[in-house]
């Protein structure tokens, strides 16, 4: 209790050892006036200088985050259902549990489409029996025709009479150009009637009864759209032609599985065009001269 509060004992640090003389005009100095200088030892020094720690383990941490390869094989693999037994729930009533995360993705069947889904319609009505119709009426007629050629049935001229015709009606070539008419009149019909390859069947038969209406049309100037002499018939019979391959045979067909069948698109329309394109070249090439003479604008 002797001693005073404003005295420093000896062991204090920064404190003026007892006896230590102070130079005049110095101001007294508290150890707290500049704590830093009270560590400022070689050993703290040597401290202070070296690296900071960088990682857990420097640290001594040992943190339970997974890696991203860890997340994505969990994620991929998907959440492990326990085995449905005596007090176990079935694996739809256990929701997943992630230890990685927080909030679990969310489930794939609640996401809408993001395209749209075509439907298909299948009520087509009488719309196959029509085109069944339409393929026998137009098929039958070919066939008619081509075994008037080929074996003279239905008071046919037969081969040799329809060669001789051809002749004489100036067509060249006429051992070749008589057998590919009878080929495309009662091949060609055969194969619209029954619905089978129809976009080559119905193409074929187009090239026929076009060369016949340009070949009827360039006998007489004018346009000789009358029945008897004129291309009444065969107008009919191209349009049949034309229709069957832009619309397809239908479902009541040997064609019913081809796309064809139900839904033609670029294919019919292409076998379409190819078959205007040849009836043209082959009466150029087996026959010439311009089937719309004598035809306003034309002549």
């Amino acid at each position: 209790m002797t001693e005073k509060p404003n005295e420093h004992s000896a062991d204090a640090p920064g404190s003026i050892p007892p006896g230590s003389p102070r130079t005049t005009g110095e101001p007294v100095r508290s150890p707290y006036d500049s704590p830093t200088e009270q560590f400022q030892t070689s050993s703290v020094k040597a401290d202070l200088t070296k690296d900071l720690p960088r990682t857990d383990e420097e640290l001594g941490l040992d943190p339970e985050v997974p890696l991203y390869t860890e997340v994505k094989e969990a994620i991929s693999a998907g959440p492990t259902p326990p085995a449905v037994g005596d007090g176990v729930p079935a694996a739809a009533d256990t929701a997943p549990t992630y230890a990685f995360a927080s909030i679990p993705p969310a489930p794939n069947g609640g996401a809408e489409p993001t395209t749209r889904i075509r439907r298909r319609d299948d009520r087509r009505g009488t719309l196959d029996l029509g085109l069944l119709l339409l393929r026998l009426v137009i098929g039958g007629t070919f066939v008619y025709h081509g075994l008037q050629k080929v074996a003279g049935w239905f008071h046919g001229p037969g081969y040799d009479g329809i060669r001789t015709s051809m002749e004489n009606g100036g067509w060249k070539h006429a051992d070749f150009a008589a057998p590919m008419l009878i080929a495309g009149e009662l091949g060609g019909g055969i194969l619209v009637a029954v619905g089978l390859a129809t976009p080559l069947a119905a193409g074929a038969v187009l090239a026929v009864i076009l060369d016949a209406w340009m070949w009827k049309q360039g006998m007489v100037a004018g346009f000789q759209y009358k029945a008897g002499t004129g291309v009444e018939l065969e107008s009919i019979l191209a349009g049949g032609a034309a229709a069957i391959m832009l619309t397809g045979p239908g479902r009541l067909s040997l064609d019913r599985n081809r796309g064809w069948a139900t839904r033609p698109f670029l294919g019919s329309l292409a076998a379409l065009v190819a078959a205007v394109a040849a009836a043209i070249l082959t009466y150029i090439y087996l026959h010439g001269g311009n089937p719309l003479e004598g035809i306003r604008p034309f002549n």
